[in-house]
């Protein structure tokens, strides 16, 4: 039995099946997907309906792009693109909406020694705070306030976590710290605008995993979300999203033993909007 986990798939159905047949996957095997599992790629439908049917064999926390699925699925956010209009029409849509809105924004296991979110988790935050903030926002997703929720989850503001935000600003500021960071300043503070590699990070802004955090996690964060960075290792975290929609490569790191898997893309350089 292995444990993999799995950087952004963005509807890269192809690539994901030559990926578990180059790492030999078996119904023993279990694997961790780091969000994103649609948009862009050509077969958004494919990889939802893949991940759902692996079961307890797969762990899966929501991206920014799952959650904007989502939001379009509530009646919210822009009109569906190419890639996702074949899921918002498909015969099973609610039921893969109904998986997909249960799952986690935050996966932590003590035992291997990793935690997973879909863009990190920031320096200010320690692991329970972490936890703890993941948790309310799943909470306002699988309940009957989810609506709402979508209803105002887009925006960069507030682009600082105080412990008093209340409301929709306090949710949509955990989402955007779980789902969209890249680039932060030492006391916290989020930026939107730049999603290249961390040397150019905008003035006063320095990637989010150079900062230690101020509570030692005492796990290894996997995150995925920042194709330009591709796969990115320090002490404290891994970077698994090595671009494959932009016409890069799928990867997969073998949890047990620390060993990169990568299939490169084959069948769609160009990605949709």
């Amino acid at each position: 039995m292995a444990t993999y986990a799995i950087g952004d798939l963005q509807g890269c159905y192809n690539e994901l099946m030559q990926l578990l047949e180059q790492i030999n996957f078996n119904d023993q095997d279990q694997l961790w997907f780091a969000g994103d599992l649609v948009n862009r790629g050509p077969g958004s439908l494919q990889c939802l309906r893949f991940v759902k049917s692996l079961g307890d064999r797969a762990v899966c926390v929501l991206g920014n792009h799952d959650l904007h699925l989502l939001a379009l699925h509530n009646g919210n956010g822009k009109k569906a693109n190419s890639t996702l209009e074949p899921i918002l029409t498909a015969p099973d849509r609610d039921e893969l909406m109904h998986w997909l809105q249960h799952r986690p924004l935050l996966h932590d296991d003590k035992s291997l020694g990793y935690v997973m979110t879909h863009a990190g988790i920031p320096h200010i935050w320690s692991l329970k705070t972490a936890r703890n903030l993941a948790a309310e926002l799943e909470a306002v997703l699988q309940s009957d306030r989810a609506e709402r929720f979508f209803a105002n989850m887009y925006g960069n503001q507030p682009d600082l976590w105080q412990d008093d935000l209340k409301g929709p600003a306090r949710l949509r500021c955990i989402t955007n710290y779980l789902t969209r960071m890249r680039f932060i300043t030492t006391e916290g503070r989020l930026e939107f605008s730049a999603s290249g590699r961390p040397e150019e990070a905008p003035n006063g802004f320095r990637p989010w995993f150079e900062l230690p955090p101020a509570k030692p996690l005492k796990r290894i964060q996997l995150y995925g979300h920042w194709a330009a960075l591709g796969h990115h290792r320090n002490e404290r975290s891994i970077s698994l999203d090595t671009g494959c929609v932009w016409g890069n490569a799928l990867s997969a790191l073998r949890l047990d033993d620390g060993q990169l898997f990568s299939q490169p893309c084959t069948d769609h350089p160009t990605p949709g909007d």
